[in-house]
């Protein structure tokens, strides 16, 4: 429990720091005081996010497989793994922003943006999107980072590159009126400098990387692949919900697209523990697996789902209780005032129900089962989010959106931990422990006969 709360929660500091920045971002916005503004932002963002799944799967590929090599005591396989993946990173890095350009009207009107705020949002996006690379390349240092157990450097680059954006977004968007391109020129700016530093942190202090040929590449570009396939299968699969409920939000107007925009930025920040946990429990995992010691997998399991339980539960509390400052923070009435009000209560609990669908993939990709997540994934981006929101609008309008929302991630949740606690290292584990457990009582009983037996 406390090597995964300290690896959780100092991963979450840069985290944390991240999406804090995007929460500025969204409130100078909102300052401008253009409701489309703020709805272009978010928009954009569901955009992006399927960028950044990419580059996600990469990294959680990343670290699996080097975990895997350090519990194995294979520093030099570790090192030439990490080099395949950035140089994957980098490849995708370009090659994604120059198919996804030239379509981004198109795909801002599959999730329902129209006339001017559809503009404003291709404006935004051209400018984020060619600096994929360097957000691939520094998450999958990053990554390298957790799966060496450094704790303190993994969350470095992330609080530099939150400073940088932190430092521009006034000035570009208020000192040189840019508005939303200033926004975005800042996130470049923090993207370089997060890379920048996690790059110098995991290949020169703590030398993470090395040298390799195109046998070298070759030899490992399939087997990061047979992980990062399915972990970015299945992390395409969130914005592809998110996309689902953009949708049905967009049906309530500017006004209720703002809303979600703000709990867009409002949730990563606040539950940016819950992130980083899921991002280092699968280090810790994948390093006790490959050492031989599936008990210790099994407990940091069940530990991330205590650890997790505790912290949603302390949160939504927090925003429950400050949910009339949060609105003000930013400005929001009318719909975009109630809908935040009911995320700052009873919606907020989604997070840990997404949290254990999120840890349970992290068993998965660590434990040899990477196939596993993007069905789970899928099926409750899917199946588990559109019959659910679909009949909750019909009949309760927005608010059945929201609950059938959480509803889905409750029923999906409990599927994903049943599956774990079942896949066959876990499974044996808790055979082994039944066992030990029986042959415990038969000697307790054994011994307490004796004692009859001596007493008479």
């Amino acid at each position: 429990m406390r090597h995964v709360a300290v690896m959780s929660l100092t991963s979450s500091v840069g985290i944390m720091a991240i999406y804090l920045v995007d929460l500025f971002d969204i409130l100078f916005i909102s300052m401008l005081g253009h409701k489309e503004m703020a709805a272009a932002a978010g928009y954009g963002s569901t955009v992006l996010f399927f960028v950044s799944t990419i580059n996600l799967g990469l990294s959680i590929a990343s670290g699996a497989l080097v975990a895997m090599a350090v519990g194995e005591k294979r520093k030099d396989r570790a090192r030439e793994i990490a080099t395949t993946a950035a140089l994957i990173a980098i490849g995708m890095g370009i090659l994604v922003p120059i198919a996804m350009i030239p379509y981004l009207p198109d795909l801002l009107h599959l999730i329902g943006a129209r006339g001017d705020v559809s503009v404003m949002a291709q404006s935004y996006l051209v400018i984020i999107l060619p600096a994929t690379c360097f957000s691939g390349v520094s998450m999958t240092a990053i990554a390298v980072l957790r799966s060496r157990g450094v704790a303190k450097w993994s969350m470095y680059p992330s609080l530099a590159g939150a400073l940088v954006n932190l430092i521009m977004d006034p000035i570009l968007i208020f000192g040189f009126d840019l508005g939303l391109e200033g926004a975005a020129a800042a996130t470049v700016m923090a993207r370089v400098a997060t890379c920048g530093l996690a790059i110098y942190a995991s290949a020169v202090m703590r030398r993470g990387f090395s040298r390799i040929g195109w046998a070298a590449f070759r030899g490992d570009a399939p087997r990061i692949a047979r992980f990062a396939v399915p972990a970015v299968a299945s992390s395409i699969a969130a914005p592809v919900g998110q996309a689902i409920i953009m949708r049905y939000i967009a049906k309530f107007g500017p006004e209720a697209v703002a809303g979600l925009a703000v709990i867009g930025r409002l949730a990563p920040v606040v539950f940016s523990v819950v992130n980083a946990l899921c991002g280092s429990i699968g280090p810790i995992i994948g390093q006790n697996f490959g050492a031989g010691r599936a008990d210790r997998a099994r407990s940091a399991y069940f530990d991330a789902l205590k650890f997790l339980a505790a912290y949603v539960i302390g949160i939504t509390l927090v925003l429950y209780l400050f949910r009339a400052p949060i609105a003000d923070a930013f400005g929001a009435e009318g719909l975009t005032r109630e809908i935040l009000y009911f995320y700052c209560g009873p919606l907020a609990l989604i997070s840990f129900f997404n949290g254990a669908i999120f840890i349970s993939n992290a068993a998965f990709n660590n434990l040899g089962y990477p196939g596993y997540s993007p069905i789970l994934n899928w099926a409750r981006n899917t199946l588990g989010i559109l019959p659910f929101v679909a009949v909750g609008e019909y009949v309760m309008g927005v608010w059945g959106v929201a609950y059938g929302f959480l509803l889905g991630a409750v029923v999906f949740a409990l599927i994903s931990i049943w599956i774990t606690v079942r896949l066959k290292p876990f499974a044996d584990e808790a055979r082994i422990l039944r066992q030990k457990e029986m042959f415990k009582r038969q000697q307790e009983h054994e011994l307490v006969h004796q004692g009859d037996s001596l007493h008479l």
